[in-house]
C-alpha cells in the first residue's frame, strides 16, 4: 500500500519533487472586518443543517494507504478545501472537505446561478463521463436531484466519472453535477463539496469517495485524520501562517503525542454522521449537569467552526461564567461575557477530558462595546428541537483545533490525541513532516506519481443583521 501525508495550506502552495516533499503551510490573511453577525449567520446555517429551527428568517437547510495534502486557511478557520481531479483529461477543482455531509457534487459549466468565478465541470470535455442513475432513487420522476444544504439548495443530475484526490482514484465515482445553486453554498473559486460522512447520510445514495477507497482496499488503514492550526487569535497574523494537515489512510505521528483515544460511534448500526456521546463537560474546572445517553449525541463536523449544544447545557455553562448574559434578537441562543474573562471548557466522550482553549471560546466584541464578547458555544434548540432527530451537540473546528482527530471506519470510531510540540509550534520554521512513521527531524516522503494538494478555506458570508442584542 502507498503511504503518504499531506499538509493544509492557505494561500501559496509549494510543489515538491517526486523524491521528497517538505511543504510549509500558509494562509490567507484574516479579514479585518470580521463581525459577530457572521457567527450568527453561521450558527443558523448549522441549526438548519441538523434540523433545528433558525433564529433569523434566513432559509438555510440541509437534508439530511496514507496520504496527506496541503490546505488553505482563509478567514475564520471555517471549512477545509481540497483539490480534486475529475474526468479524462482531468479537470481540477477546489472543493470543501466536510465530515458533516456525504455527497460529492460539483458545479457544472452551465450553472447560471453559480458565482461568476466558479470553475465548472465540463462533462462534454470528459471521455469517461457517463449519465447515471441509482436504483434506490428510481422513484424520482425527473433526472434532477436537489440537496438542501446549509446556505442554500443545490439542484442537478447524477453523473459518474473518474475522480482522483490525494493520489487515489475511484473509477467510476457517482456524484451530482449542479446546474443551479441558491444561497451562499459556494465561496469564490470553490466548485463544490466533498462529503466525508457515511453513505447513509447521502441524498444521492452514492458511495462517498473515501468510503469507496476503503471498500476497494486502497487505503493502508481505514481512517482519515485532521490537524488544524489556530489563526483567528493571532493579532500579528500575516499571509504566511500555518494551516493544518489532513491525512487520508492513516495518521501523522509527528503531529500528536501519546496514544489516540478511540471512542466507538454512538450508533454503529446506522452510520450517518460521525456521532459520539457526550459524557462529561466542565466549565472553569467544575462539572455541569448535562443530559446523557440518546440525549447527548454529538457530531464531529469539520464543516463548521462553531460548537452547538442543547439549551439547558448552554445555560449551565454560562451560569458558571461571572458577568455572562443571554443575548436576544438575532443573537438569541448566544451568550456574552466580559472580554477579559478566560472561559475554560473541557469535554469527555467517554474517556479523558479534552480542554478547549479560551481563545476558541471567545468570538470577539459585540457591536460597539469593547467590554462584552460573544461566547463560542451557542444553543442549537433555542427555538425548537431538531425536526430530523439530529444530534444534540455539534463540535466543529473550535473544538478540533485543540486535538488531533482521527475518523476510523472499522471498527467505526472517532479518536482524539494530544497535539505534539511540532503541532503546537507549527510555523514556516517547521517543514511539513510528510513521513507519518518518522519524527519531524527526519521527515521525508517519497511522493507518489500524482500529487493532489488540499487547501484549508474558511469563508463566511457577511450578512448585516440589525436587532436588539441584549435580552
Amino acid at each position: 500500500m502507498v503511504r503518504a501525508t499531506f499538509s493544509f495550506i492557505l494561500a501559496a502552495i509549494q510543489v515538491a519533487t517526486a523524491t521528497s516533499l517538505h511543504v510549509p503551510l500558509t494562509r490567507i490573511a484574516i479579514p479585518t472586518d470580521r463581525s459577530v453577525d457572521d457567527i450568527v449567520v453561521a450558527a443558523d446555517r448549522l441549526r438548519c443543517r441538523y434540523g433545528f429551527a433558525p433564529v433569523t428568517e434566513v432559509s438555510l437547510r440541509k437534508r439530511g494507504l496514507d496520504m496527506s495534502m496541503p490546505l488553505i486557511n482563509q478567514g475564520y478557520d471555517m471549512a477545509y478545501i481540497g483539490t480534486v481531479s475529475v474526468g479524462s483529461p482531468p479537470q481540477t477543482f477546489q472543493i470543501v472537505m466536510d465530515t458533516g455531509s456525504s455527497d460529492l457534487w460539483l458545479a457544472s459549466t452551465s450553472c447560471a446561478s453559480c458565482p461568476l468565478d466558479t470553475p465548472g465541470y465540463n462533462l462534454s470535455a470528459s471521455s469517461t463521463y457517463k449519465n447515471t442513475t441509482i436504483a434506490s432513487l428510481t422513484s424520482i420522476s425527473t433526472n434532477e436531484i436537489s440537496i438542501q444544504y446549509n446556505g442554500g439548495v443545490v439542484l442537478g443530475a447524477l453523473a459518474s466519472d473518474t475522480v482522483s484526490m490525494a493520489g487515489f482514484t475511484v473509477d467510476p465515482q457517482t456524484f451530482l453535477v449542479a446546474n443551479a445553486v441558491s444561497g451562499n453554498v459556494l465561496s469564490p473559486n470553490v466548485s463544490g463539496i466533498m462529503g466525508l460522512a457515511f453513505q447513509g447520510l447521502s441524498a444521492t445514495d452514492a458511495v462517498p469517495f473515501w468510503q469507496a477507497l476503503v471498500n476497494n482496499g486502497q487505503l493502508s488503514s481505514p481512517e482519515m485524520a485532521f490537524y488544524l492550526t489556530r489563526v483567528i487569535d493571532n493579532p500579528n497574523a500575516t499571509e504566511n501562517m500555518p494551516g493544518g494537515v489532513f491525512t487520508l489512510g492513516g495518521t501523522n505521528s509527528s503531529l500528536y503525542t501519546g496514544d489516540v483515544e478511540y471512542i466507538t460511534l454512538a450508533d454503529s448500526s446506522a452510520l450517518t454522521f460521525w456521532l459520539l456521546t457526550v459524557q462529561n463537560v466542565t466549565i472553569q474546572g467544575s462539572p455541569i449537569k448535562i443530559s446523557t445517553g440518546n440525549a447527548a449525541t454529538a457530531s464531529i463536523d469539520t464543516g463548521t467552526s462553531l460548537i452547538g449544544a442543547p439549551q439547558d447545557a448552554v445555560e449551565a455553562i454560562y451560569k458558571m461564567v461571572p458577568g455572562s448574559r443571554a443575548l436576544g434578537g438575532n443573537y438569541t441562543g448566544f451568550y456574552s461575557f466580559p472580554c477579559s474573562t478566560l472561559v475554560n471548557v473541557s469535554v469527555s466522550f467517554g474517556g479523558q477530558l479534552w480542554p478547549i482553549s479560551p481563545e476558541d471560546m471567545n468570538w470577539g466584541p459585540i457591536g460597539q462595546t469593547e467590554t462584552q464578547c460573544m461566547g463560542g458555544i451557542f444553543s442549537l434548540d433555542v427555538v425548537s428541537p431538531s425536526a430530523t432527530g439530529g444530534p444534540d451537540w455539534i463540535f466543529g473546528d473550535a473544538f478540533m483545533k485543540n486535538v488531533y482527530s482521527v475518523f476510523r471506519v472499522n471498527p467505526p470510531a472517532v479518536g482524539f490525541a494530544h497535539l505534539s510540540e511540532v503541532a503546537t509550534n507549527y510555523s514556516d520554521a517547521y517543514p511539513y513532516p510528510y513521513n507519518s512513521s518518522t519524527s519531524a527531524s527526519s521527515a521525508s516522503y517519497a511522493a507518489p506519481s500524482t500529487h493532489v494538494q488540499m487547501i484549508l478555506l474558511s469563508a463566511l458570508a457577511s450578512l448585516a443583521l440589525a436587532s436588539s442584542v441584549f435580552s
